[in-house]
């Protein structure tokens, strides 16, 4: 058991505190404001506060976890150790910066509160964040802190237990176009073919007649192979289907095919299925509630989890709009073009409103690489080994490494054989 003082007990520093004891590194705590429940405490102990009360484990407080709402802060990126970290503590602090409001300004997102420039889909840029700017995207800071501040708390107190998880790997399949030509209906299928034609795209137009006499042969349904793969790997798969009406960024297969009902059946017998919100969706609460109504009337059970198209997420409106339509589950923190860790960390947290001061009961399960994010690269090689420095980096601090992958890039020619790919990751970052 761990005793942390601090001066006052805020719905901020609750937040952090628990995802870092008891999320991150599995070690029980007790808060406690009162300085004689302090004193007369034995076991293990931090002052998270201005001053240190003795000779104690001292961790000088920055102003952040007592304020509210959002101010202009000035930011100066300094190194513990050789790792990056910030709000410099002073001299007579245990740990050189205060740990415990940095890893909050991180995880809550406080960044994507200040103003900013949006990109053409409404997103945060990442090139806009401070882990971009200062070149520690590619690495879970928080969860590296954790363990460099366990490592003293074991110096100081060699009893102190801890029980952290062990490292996991998840796979998010992305289903958002199920099938490229097959059960689309005859009006866009000709009006398909037409723009193919048109724009001299012979190949497609040979596959698309192609499709239509032999179905099963649509470059997208790789379904056996992946449900095959993944038992072969015994890997965790989470399948996240759109479910949605046409638009202009939703062109699924319509929710009325029959075909198309079928296949999330048969997946869902094998993998848990869950709701790739439409793009249509965004800022709409009724919308995705009824999108994730209809999904689950589909598997008959329960949707709880949630990513949202082209990872548009705005906080914090997006998840209180997930919160308000019922997911308990988010996978959508993450960089479509840019490898590493949106909220520098590689463990599932609570999403925490800064406006609200409340922690929301959705929990984010941020993703390490996208898809995406590989298409700039130059071969093979290079993927393989840009993956392999990320595995290494989750590995290192017992995290849960996940990578989304759309069922679209493995049915589209590329000079890459991503089923290669998909398989040196099932194979190589499972354990």
């Amino acid at each position: 058991m761990l005793l942390i003082y601090t001066h006052k007990i805020t719905p901020r520093f609750s937040f952090v505190m628990k995802q870092i004891f008891q999320r991150i590194l599995g070690i029980e705590i007790l808060f406690t404001a009162k300085v004689e429940d302090f004193i007369k405490h034995s076991g293990a102990k931090i002052t998270y506060t201005k001053l240190p009360l003795q000779n104690e484990f001292f961790i000088r407080s920055n102003d952040l976890l007592f304020e509210q709402g959002i101010n202009d802060l000035q930011i100066k990126v300094g190194d513990w150790e050789g790792v990056p970290c910030f709000f410099n503590a002073g001299e007579r602090s245990s740990i050189p910066f205060d740990i415990f409001s940095a890893s909050f300004y991180l995880l809550s997102r406080y960044e994507e509160y200040l103003p900013h420039v949006k990109d053409s889909h409404g997103r945060f840029p990442p090139t806009e964040s401070i882990a971009y700017k200062n070149q520690f995207l590619e690495l879970p800071v928080v969860d590296i802190w954790a363990l460099k501040v366990l490592k003293k708390l074991k110096e100081r107190f060699p009893d102190l237990q801890s029980n952290q998880k062990k490292y996991t790997y998840t796979s998010v399949l992305d289903v958002t176009a199920s099938h490229c030509y097959a059960h689309r209906g005859l009006a866009r299928s000709f009006a398909g073919l037409f723009l193919d034609i048109t724009g001299l795209r012979f190949k497609r137009v040979a596959e698309r007649i192609n499709v239509w006499f032999y179905p099963k042969k649509d470059p997208y349904n790789n379904y056996d192979w992946f449900i095959a793969s993944h038992k072969k790997y015994d890997i965790t798969c989470l399948y996240f289907f759109q479910f949605a009406a046409y638009s202009t960024f939703d062109k699924n297969v319509s929710t009325h095919n029959h075909k198309f009902i079928y296949l999330i059946k048969s997946i869902s017998d094998y993998s848990k299925v869950s709701l790739s919100a439409s793009y249509s969706s965004f800022g709409n609460v009724s919308l995705l509630k009824k999108e994730k109504k209809a999904l689950s009337n589909v598997i008959n059970r329960p949707v709880n989890s949630s990513r949202l198209r082209y990872n548009r997420v705005d906080i914090p409106l997006t998840y209180r709009d997930l919160v308000d339509a019922e997911f308990t589950d988010d996978y959508t923190m993450g960089y479509t073009h840019e490898l590493g860790f949106r909220a520098s960390t590689a463990h599932p947290f609570y999403f925490y409103d800064i406006n609200l001061e409340v922690q929301q009961p959705i929990k984010i399960h941020p993703f390490a690489a996208h898809d995406y994010s590989f298409l700039k690269m130059k071969d093979s090689e290079e993927i393989k080994a840009k993956l392999a420095s990320l595995y290494e980096q989750v590995h290192q601090v017992n995290g849960n490494f996940t990578t989304v992958f759309s069922n679209e890039l493995f049915g589209e020619a590329n000079t890459v054989s991503w089923k290669k790919i998909y398989e040196h990751i099932l194979k190589n970052y499972n354990v």
